[in-house]
């Protein structure tokens, strides 16, 4: 009989796997690698705001709340300053290093916080932030990453020929009266609010190397758009699946099995032109 825990396990996995499976190409197709760098390194500085705040109103279930708000303010104020004229490189350097400063700071002020918490587990709950937990999951975890990964799955299936023309050919969807702005803003947020909500179980060491190589091995094996969406889908499903059963076997984090796994099919391809 599967252990109940390994079944919450690949539910997650699944949902994981078609979030990061679509948002993959659009990452690559419109050069958000940067970006999401910046956004996954918010959510640390979200996370300690989240448990600082947490332990200091005595609820610690509002850290992943906390976590998405400060990501979409970060991502929302990135698309801002490149609007106003600025490179996506230069806005997202200037947001980096207030998040990086901001994060240090934080850490200072939750050890000064925990000071008077002797049995809050610090350093289990930011390594979980680090490397992933996706076997501790809770069905109440599960539930709200169901629930909000099938909304931002919509809405990116609904927008996603919209975001493959702002990636392509913004001049042009700005002559038909489109407004690249707005969804450029919208990419941003799904992007933010994705990396919240899947931090906790994929780790935010390897989350950027997930939600990256998918789509540019996609990339590699096909031009063709919905080859490449259901390349980076299937693939990302495959990787997911394996590695949690490879994770159940060998008692290896499965974030970092998937990240190998996703390298050794990258530097492969890589070598072979």
């Amino acid at each position: 009989m599967i252990p109940e825990y390994l079944l919450r396990a690949l539910f997650a996995s699944i949902m994981i796997s078609v979030l990061l499976g679509m948002l993959s190409p659009l990452i690559n197709m419109k050069g958000l690698a940067f970006l999401t760098h910046a956004t996954f390194h918010s959510l640390l500085f979200g996370a300690v705001l989240g448990m600082i705040l947490g332990l200091l109103v005595g609820n610690l279930g509002i850290i992943v709340w906390v976590a998405l708000i400060v990501t979409v303010i970060v991502v929302i104020t990135i698309a801002e300053i490149e609007n106003r004229g600025f490179t996506s490189d230069t806005a997202i350097g200037i947001i980096s290093s207030f998040v990086a400063g901001a994060t240090v700071l934080g850490f200072g002020i939750l050890y000064k916080v925990t000071a008077s918490k002797p049995y809050f587990a610090l350093s289990e709950s930011i390594v979980a932030y680090l490397t992933g937990e996706v076997f501790l999951i809770t069905i109440s975890d599960l539930e709200m990453l169901i629930f909000g990964g099938f909304l931002l799955f919509l809405l990116m299936f609904l927008l996603y020929r919209d975001f493959l023309y702002v990636s392509f050919d913004p001049e042009g969807v700005e002559s038909y009266g489109g407004n690249v702005r707005a969804y450029l803003m919208i990419l941003y947020v799904i992007v933010g609010a994705i990396g919240a909500l899947i931090v906790k179980t994929v780790g935010l060491i390897t989350l950027q190397v997930v939600a990256v190589l998918p789509g540019a091995i996609a990339m590699m094996l096909s031009d063709d758009l919905r080859k490449i969406v259901g390349i980076s889908l299937f693939l990302t499903l495959s990787i997911e699946i394996l590695s949690i059963f490879l994770a159940y076997a060998t008692n290896i984090p499965p974030s970092g099995i998937a990240t190998i796994l996703l390298g050794v099919i990258y530097g492969t391809l890589v070598f072979r032109k």
